[in-house]
Protein backbone atom coordinates (compact mmCIF):
# COMPACT_ATOMS: atom_id res chain seq x y z
CA UNK A 1 0.00 0.00 0.00
CA UNK A 2 1.44 3.55 -0.82
CA UNK A 3 2.11 5.99 1.92
CA UNK A 4 -1.15 8.25 1.00
CA UNK A 5 -3.53 5.23 1.72
CA UNK A 6 -1.83 3.99 4.89
CA UNK A 7 -4.89 4.97 7.80
CA UNK A 8 -2.74 7.37 10.31
CA UNK A 9 -3.86 9.68 13.83
CA UNK A 10 -4.36 13.09 14.92
CA UNK A 11 -4.48 13.44 18.23
CA UNK A 12 -7.70 10.67 19.23
CA UNK A 13 -8.77 10.80 15.95
CA UNK A 14 -8.43 8.06 13.48
CA UNK A 15 -8.07 9.06 9.86
CA UNK A 16 -8.63 6.06 6.61
CA UNK A 17 -5.75 7.81 4.85
CA UNK A 18 -3.71 10.46 4.69
CA UNK A 19 -5.81 13.03 2.36
CA UNK A 20 -7.31 16.18 3.76
CA UNK A 21 -9.38 18.71 2.40
CA UNK A 22 -8.07 22.30 3.14
CA UNK A 23 -10.19 24.84 4.42
CA UNK A 24 -11.42 26.80 1.54
CA UNK A 25 -13.54 29.83 1.62
CA UNK A 26 -16.68 29.27 0.16
CA UNK A 27 -18.51 32.66 0.31
CA UNK A 28 -22.02 30.82 0.41
CA UNK A 29 -23.97 31.84 3.40
CA UNK A 30 -25.33 35.02 4.04
CA UNK A 31 -25.56 37.62 7.27
CA UNK A 32 -26.68 34.73 9.08
CA UNK A 33 -23.83 32.95 9.12
CA UNK A 34 -25.33 29.41 8.92
CA UNK A 35 -24.42 26.41 6.81
CA UNK A 36 -26.80 26.42 3.45
CA UNK A 37 -27.74 23.45 1.12
CA UNK A 38 -24.47 24.42 -0.51
CA UNK A 39 -22.28 23.22 1.70
CA UNK A 40 -24.15 19.96 1.87
CA UNK A 41 -23.42 19.31 -1.81
CA UNK A 42 -19.83 21.01 -1.57
CA UNK A 43 -19.03 19.00 1.41
CA UNK A 44 -20.43 15.62 0.86
CA UNK A 45 -19.60 15.05 -2.46
CA UNK A 46 -15.19 15.16 -1.31
CA UNK A 47 -16.61 12.52 1.52
CA UNK A 48 -18.10 10.39 -1.25
CA UNK A 49 -14.88 10.74 -3.37
CA UNK A 50 -12.78 9.35 -0.11
CA UNK A 51 -11.19 12.08 1.54
CA UNK A 52 -9.84 10.96 4.81
CA UNK A 53 -10.64 14.36 6.46
CA UNK A 54 -12.20 17.24 5.76
CA UNK A 55 -11.47 20.62 7.41
CA UNK A 56 -14.62 23.09 7.18
CA UNK A 57 -13.84 26.64 5.56
CA UNK A 58 -12.85 29.32 7.87
CA UNK A 59 -15.85 29.53 10.63
CA UNK A 60 -15.95 32.76 12.37
CA UNK A 61 -16.40 33.45 15.89
CA UNK A 62 -18.23 36.73 16.15
CA UNK A 63 -20.01 38.61 13.08
CA UNK A 64 -17.39 41.45 12.73
CA UNK A 65 -14.77 38.05 12.88
CA UNK A 66 -15.72 37.37 9.49
CA UNK A 67 -14.15 38.09 6.13
CA UNK A 68 -16.93 38.91 3.82
CA UNK A 69 -21.06 38.82 4.89
CA UNK A 70 -21.19 35.70 3.30
CA UNK A 71 -18.87 33.65 5.55
CA UNK A 72 -19.80 30.32 7.96
CA UNK A 73 -20.05 31.19 11.63
CA UNK A 74 -20.25 29.78 14.84
CA UNK A 75 -20.79 31.87 17.38
CA UNK A 76 -24.15 31.93 18.23
CA UNK A 77 -25.78 28.24 19.89
CA UNK A 78 -28.51 28.66 17.13
CA UNK A 79 -25.91 27.94 14.80
CA UNK A 80 -24.90 24.39 16.18
CA UNK A 81 -28.19 22.45 14.65
CA UNK A 82 -27.23 22.73 11.09
CA UNK A 83 -23.61 22.47 11.47
CA UNK A 84 -24.60 18.89 13.46
CA UNK A 85 -26.63 18.14 10.36
CA UNK A 86 -23.75 18.18 8.18
CA UNK A 87 -21.64 16.46 10.20
CA UNK A 88 -24.17 13.35 10.60
CA UNK A 89 -24.05 13.36 6.48
CA UNK A 90 -19.98 13.54 6.00
CA UNK A 91 -19.68 10.94 8.96
CA UNK A 92 -22.44 8.27 7.57
CA UNK A 93 -20.28 8.64 3.98
CA UNK A 94 -16.94 7.86 5.95
CA UNK A 95 -14.94 10.72 6.31
CA UNK A 96 -13.88 12.34 9.60
CA UNK A 97 -14.57 16.44 9.69
CA UNK A 98 -12.49 19.55 11.96
CA UNK A 99 -13.93 22.65 11.81
CA UNK A 100 -11.40 25.82 10.71
CA UNK A 101 -12.40 28.43 13.77
CA UNK A 102 -11.26 31.92 12.55
CA UNK A 103 -11.37 36.03 13.44
CA UNK A 104 -10.43 38.13 10.49
CA UNK A 105 -8.86 40.79 12.47
CA UNK A 106 -8.06 43.47 9.87
CA UNK A 107 -8.66 42.03 6.58
CA UNK A 108 -12.32 41.96 7.91
CA UNK A 109 -14.60 43.19 4.87
CA UNK A 110 -18.14 43.06 6.82
CA UNK A 111 -20.30 46.18 5.44
CA UNK A 112 -21.28 48.31 8.11
CA UNK A 113 -18.40 46.96 10.73
CA UNK A 114 -15.15 48.50 12.39
CA UNK A 115 -12.52 45.46 12.39
CA UNK A 116 -10.20 45.46 15.40
CA UNK A 117 -6.71 44.36 15.35
CA UNK A 118 -3.35 44.17 17.58
CA UNK A 119 -2.45 47.78 15.92
CA UNK A 120 -4.64 50.41 14.19
CA UNK A 121 -2.86 49.50 10.98
CA UNK A 122 -4.77 49.08 7.88
CA UNK A 123 -4.14 45.48 5.93
CA UNK A 124 -3.48 47.86 2.82
CA UNK A 125 -3.42 51.26 2.02
CA UNK A 126 -4.58 50.74 -1.54
CA UNK A 127 -6.85 48.03 -1.69
CA UNK A 128 -10.27 48.71 0.51
CA UNK A 129 -9.44 47.99 3.81
CA UNK A 130 -10.60 50.00 6.99
CA UNK A 131 -8.60 51.17 9.47
CA UNK A 132 -8.83 48.95 12.49
CA UNK A 133 -9.33 49.39 16.14
CA UNK A 134 -6.73 48.54 18.30
CA UNK A 135 -7.66 45.55 21.11
CA UNK A 136 -7.27 46.59 24.53
CA UNK A 137 -6.73 44.10 27.18
CA UNK A 138 -10.61 43.82 27.62
CA UNK A 139 -10.85 42.96 24.00
CA UNK A 140 -8.15 39.89 23.63
CA UNK A 141 -10.03 38.27 26.73
CA UNK A 142 -13.25 38.64 25.25
CA UNK A 143 -12.07 37.17 21.69
CA UNK A 144 -10.10 34.44 24.00
CA UNK A 145 -13.96 33.57 25.20
CA UNK A 146 -15.01 33.92 22.04
CA UNK A 147 -12.62 31.10 20.64
CA UNK A 148 -13.69 28.80 23.54
CA UNK A 149 -17.24 29.32 23.10
CA UNK A 150 -17.25 28.49 19.63
CA UNK A 151 -14.96 25.12 20.18
CA UNK A 152 -17.43 23.88 22.37
CA UNK A 153 -20.40 24.35 19.91
CA UNK A 154 -17.86 22.80 17.27
CA UNK A 155 -18.06 19.85 19.29
CA UNK A 156 -22.04 19.97 20.41
CA UNK A 157 -22.07 19.92 16.66
CA UNK A 158 -20.38 16.67 16.24
CA UNK A 159 -16.71 17.88 14.35
CA UNK A 160 -13.98 15.41 15.26
CA UNK A 161 -11.22 18.39 15.75
CA UNK A 162 -10.97 21.83 15.80
CA UNK A 163 -8.40 24.06 13.32
CA UNK A 164 -7.20 27.00 15.06
CA UNK A 165 -6.23 29.40 12.59
CA UNK A 166 -3.97 30.91 12.86
CA UNK A 167 -2.70 32.09 9.49
CA UNK A 168 -3.01 34.24 6.11
CA UNK A 169 -3.05 37.06 8.03
CA UNK A 170 -6.40 36.97 9.75
CA UNK A 171 -6.16 38.27 13.48
CA UNK A 172 -3.92 35.71 15.18
CA UNK A 173 -1.44 36.00 12.83
CA UNK A 174 -1.69 39.57 13.00
CA UNK A 175 -0.63 39.19 16.71
CA UNK A 176 2.35 37.23 15.34
CA UNK A 177 4.29 39.28 13.32
CA UNK A 178 6.17 42.26 14.41
CA UNK A 179 4.97 44.11 11.24
CA UNK A 180 1.47 44.35 12.16
CA UNK A 181 1.95 44.13 15.73
CA UNK A 182 3.11 47.40 17.27
CA UNK A 183 2.06 47.03 20.70
CA UNK A 184 3.71 47.76 24.29
CA UNK A 185 1.86 45.39 26.51
CA UNK A 186 2.47 41.70 26.67
CA UNK A 187 0.89 40.74 23.56
CA UNK A 188 3.29 43.21 21.76
CA UNK A 189 7.34 43.44 20.87
CA UNK A 190 9.06 40.17 21.29
CA UNK A 191 8.26 37.10 20.08
CA UNK A 192 7.35 35.73 23.16
CA UNK A 193 4.85 37.99 23.73
CA UNK A 194 3.63 38.03 20.20
CA UNK A 195 3.34 34.51 20.28
CA UNK A 196 1.25 34.58 23.72
CA UNK A 197 -2.34 35.01 22.26
CA UNK A 198 -2.44 31.98 20.21
CA UNK A 199 -0.79 29.86 23.31
CA UNK A 200 -2.91 31.28 25.45
CA UNK A 201 -5.99 29.93 22.86
CA UNK A 202 -4.58 26.90 22.32
CA UNK A 203 -4.07 25.79 26.34
CA UNK A 204 -7.38 26.87 27.21
CA UNK A 205 -8.87 24.79 23.94
CA UNK A 206 -6.98 21.57 24.93
CA UNK A 207 -7.95 21.99 28.49
CA UNK A 208 -11.63 22.27 27.73
CA UNK A 209 -12.39 21.04 25.03
CA UNK A 210 -12.66 17.16 24.56
CA UNK A 211 -11.32 17.47 21.13
CA UNK A 212 -8.03 16.59 18.68
CA UNK A 213 -6.70 21.11 17.97
CA UNK A 214 -4.84 21.56 14.78
CA UNK A 215 -3.23 25.01 14.33
CA UNK A 216 -2.84 26.37 11.13
CA UNK A 217 0.09 28.44 10.69
CA UNK A 218 2.24 30.97 7.56
CA UNK A 219 5.57 29.39 8.50
CA UNK A 220 6.55 33.16 6.64
CA UNK A 221 4.72 35.88 5.80
CA UNK A 222 7.76 36.87 2.83
CA UNK A 223 8.65 40.21 4.27
CA UNK A 224 12.30 40.32 4.79
CA UNK A 225 11.47 41.75 8.23
CA UNK A 226 8.70 39.77 9.37
CA UNK A 227 7.42 36.57 10.77
CA UNK A 228 9.82 33.98 9.76
CA UNK A 229 10.48 29.95 9.56
CA UNK A 230 12.96 30.27 12.76
CA UNK A 231 9.46 32.46 14.45
CA UNK A 232 7.18 29.47 13.22
CA UNK A 233 9.54 26.86 15.09
CA UNK A 234 9.61 28.59 18.24
CA UNK A 235 5.94 28.46 18.14
CA UNK A 236 4.86 25.16 17.54
CA UNK A 237 7.53 23.93 19.59
CA UNK A 238 5.87 25.87 22.10
CA UNK A 239 1.89 24.79 20.67
CA UNK A 240 3.85 20.75 21.12
CA UNK A 241 4.52 21.79 24.90
CA UNK A 242 0.80 22.49 24.76
CA UNK A 243 -0.32 19.21 23.55
CA UNK A 244 -1.21 20.48 20.09
CA UNK A 245 -2.39 17.94 18.14
CA UNK A 246 -1.39 18.42 14.73
CA UNK A 247 0.41 21.84 12.77
CA UNK A 248 -0.51 22.64 9.26
CA UNK A 249 1.71 24.72 7.87
CA UNK A 250 0.96 27.28 5.09
CA UNK A 251 2.21 30.79 4.34
CA UNK A 252 1.69 34.77 3.52
CA UNK A 253 -1.35 36.85 3.45
CA UNK A 254 -0.42 39.29 6.14
CA UNK A 255 0.67 41.70 3.85
CA UNK A 256 -0.84 43.54 0.26
CA UNK A 257 2.21 43.66 -1.18
CA UNK A 258 5.34 41.23 -0.23
CA UNK A 259 8.49 41.92 -0.26
CA UNK A 260 10.15 38.55 -0.48
CA UNK A 261 7.37 36.78 -2.74
CA UNK A 262 8.22 33.37 -3.46
CA UNK A 263 7.33 31.56 -7.01
CA UNK A 264 4.21 30.49 -6.44
CA UNK A 265 4.45 27.18 -8.51
CA UNK A 266 3.89 23.35 -7.44
CA UNK A 267 5.08 22.49 -3.80
CA UNK A 268 6.38 26.19 -3.20
CA UNK A 269 5.82 25.25 0.62
CA UNK A 270 6.65 22.51 1.68
CA UNK A 271 10.22 22.84 2.70
CA UNK A 272 8.59 25.03 5.24
CA UNK A 273 6.74 22.17 5.93
CA UNK A 274 9.49 19.88 6.62
CA UNK A 275 11.34 22.36 8.64
CA UNK A 276 8.88 22.12 11.11
CA UNK A 277 8.28 18.60 11.03
CA UNK A 278 12.01 17.68 11.23
CA UNK A 279 12.27 20.29 14.27
CA UNK A 280 8.89 18.45 16.34
CA UNK A 281 9.41 15.58 18.57
CA UNK A 282 6.11 14.17 17.68
CA UNK A 283 3.37 16.47 16.29
CA UNK A 284 2.12 15.29 12.78
CA UNK A 285 2.41 18.17 10.32
CA UNK A 286 0.23 18.96 7.48
CA UNK A 287 1.62 19.98 4.11
CA UNK A 288 -0.59 21.88 1.84
CA UNK A 289 0.15 24.67 -0.96
CA UNK A 290 -0.12 23.50 -5.26
CA UNK A 291 -0.06 19.56 -4.19
CA UNK A 292 -1.88 18.51 -7.90
CA UNK A 293 -1.05 14.79 -8.04
CA UNK A 294 -0.69 10.99 -6.62
CA UNK A 295 3.45 11.22 -7.46
CA UNK A 296 4.17 14.78 -5.46
CA UNK A 297 2.08 13.59 -2.75
CA UNK A 298 3.49 9.88 -1.98
CA UNK A 299 7.00 11.67 -2.28
CA UNK A 300 6.30 14.25 0.10
CA UNK A 301 5.43 11.56 2.80
CA UNK A 302 8.01 9.29 2.16
CA UNK A 303 10.81 11.27 2.11
CA UNK A 304 9.24 13.49 5.50
CA UNK A 305 8.06 16.36 4.61
CA UNK A 306 4.63 15.57 6.67
CA UNK A 307 2.41 13.29 7.82
CA UNK A 308 -0.71 14.63 5.86
CA UNK A 309 -0.79 16.26 2.65
CA UNK A 310 -3.50 18.73 2.12
CA UNK A 311 -5.39 19.88 -1.50
CA UNK A 312 -7.43 22.95 -2.03
CA UNK A 313 -8.30 23.58 -5.38
CA UNK A 314 -7.31 19.97 -6.61
CA UNK A 315 -10.60 19.16 -4.39
CA UNK A 316 -12.20 21.66 -5.99
CA UNK A 317 -11.21 21.05 -9.73
CA UNK A 318 -12.73 17.23 -8.62
CA UNK A 319 -14.70 15.93 -5.91
CA UNK A 320 -13.51 12.41 -6.66
CA UNK A 321 -9.65 13.24 -6.40
CA UNK A 322 -8.89 10.47 -3.98
CA UNK A 323 -10.18 7.78 -6.19
CA UNK A 324 -7.93 9.07 -9.07
CA UNK A 325 -5.07 9.31 -6.93
CA UNK A 326 -5.47 5.64 -5.77
CA UNK A 327 -5.66 4.69 -9.17
CA UNK A 328 -2.24 6.35 -10.44
CA UNK A 329 -0.52 4.43 -6.79
CA UNK A 330 -2.10 1.25 -7.72
CA UNK A 331 -4.07 1.39 -4.69
CA UNK A 332 -7.82 0.54 -6.68
CA UNK A 333 -9.23 -1.40 -3.82
CA UNK A 334 -9.08 2.29 -1.95
CA UNK A 335 -11.59 3.67 -5.13
CA UNK A 336 -15.62 3.04 -3.91
CA UNK A 337 -17.14 0.20 -5.70
CA UNK A 338 -19.64 2.60 -7.00
CA UNK A 339 -17.05 4.46 -9.02
CA UNK A 340 -14.82 1.55 -10.26
CA UNK A 341 -15.62 1.43 -13.64
CA UNK A 342 -14.70 5.17 -13.83
CA UNK A 343 -10.98 4.59 -13.07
Amino acid sequence: MSHLFKDGNIGKMSLKNRIIMAPMCMYSSDNSGEIKPFHHYHYTSKAVGGVGLIIVEATAIEPRGRISDLDLGLWDDKQIKKHKRLNKKIHLLGAKTAIQLAHAGRKSQVIDTVPIAPSSIAFSEILPYKIPVEASIKDIKEIKKLFLEAAIRAKYAGYDAIELHAAHGYLLCEFLSPLSNKREDIYGGSLENRCRLVLEIAKELKKKVDLPLMVRISAHEWMKKGWSVNDSVYLCLKLEEIGVDCIHVSGGGNQSNPDNMPKIDDLYQVNEAQEIKRALKKTPVIAVGLIKNAVQAEYLLKNKYCDFVAFGRALLRNPNLAFELAKDLGDTKEINSSYQRAF
